[in-house]
């Protein structure tokens, strides 16, 4: 039964996102790729059999528009998963107020937005699986990711919050934080600090697993809370680190 449920995810063009994508299309789930990307959404749709969708986070009328458009495609939404996400390397002082802006946008005020409209779709079915894509930067913090870190930490109240509000809906609300992560973003926020390798070769260093975590290494976590299966499982958050963080 669960098999057939429609699956939104945004920033599902990108390095976690196909992952999750891929990982939910396996498990049987109608996907939706939506992505800032509409083209990259398109062609990964194509790859796994699902339906893409060009969407802004940041604009409502973006998150209007392609909620419309799946459900009137695919049914109503019954699995949720914010993967759209963004960050560059800014020391706290030198944050000023567009950037701030741009990152809160993009990773909190955004996954607000498409989370808020969703879920009548999933109260209506009196069924729903919520899955928000934070960080360990919410967790521990990061050096030169001041306002990022904020912002996932804002998921993780978001998800904790949402969970006792909607629980007797059948809907659970769940965070899964990844720890560094060889995706393009990394790459580019360790290339922009000057010193790619260095980061990079340090926190292989630090991670008792010894690498950097890889998306597939996430989507099974992502997909596993988004499934039947974890249907006594709300308001937690989970970390993909390698052991990097252990709290």
């Amino acid at each position: 039964m669960g098999g057939s449920r429609v699956a939104f995810v945004t920033g599902g063009a990108g390095a976690i996102g196909a992952a999750v994508c891929r990982a939910l299309a396996a498990q049987g789930r109608n996907v939706a790729v939506a992505d800032l990307d509409g083209e990259g959404a398109a062609l990964l749709a194509a790859e796994i059999g699902g339906h893409g969708f060009a969407l802004d986070v940041t604009e409502p009328a973006s998150v209007d528009s392609a909620l419309a458009e799946a459900r009137a495609r695919l049914g109503p939404i019954g699995i949720l998963v914010s993967c759209a996400g963004w960050d560059e390397m800014r020391p706290f002082v030198a944050s000023d107020e567009s950037f701030q802006a741009r990152v809160l946008e993009i990773n909190l005020a955004g996954p607000i937005r498409v989370l808020r409209a969703v879920l009548p779709d999933m109260q209506a079915q009196r069924f729903g699986r919520v899955v928000l894509v934070s960080s360990d930067a919410a967790r521990v913090g990061s050096s030169g990711e001041a306002i990022y870190a904020a912002a996932k930490g804002g998921l993780v109240a978001l998800a904790k919050s949402v969970a006792r509000e909607v629980v007797r809906d059948g809907i659970t609300a769940n965070c899964v934080c990844p720890g560094p992560t060889d995706t393009p973003l990394f790459r580019g926020l360790a290339q922009d600090a000057g010193e790619g390798e260095r980061i990079t070769q340090a926190l292989e260093r630090a991670i008792p697993m010894r690498r950097l975590g890889r998306p597939d290494d996430v989507a099974p976590a992502i997909a596993f809370l988004a499934s039947d299966e974890a249907g006594y499982i709300t308001g937690q958050t989970l970390s993909v680190s390698g052991g990097l963080t252990m709290v």
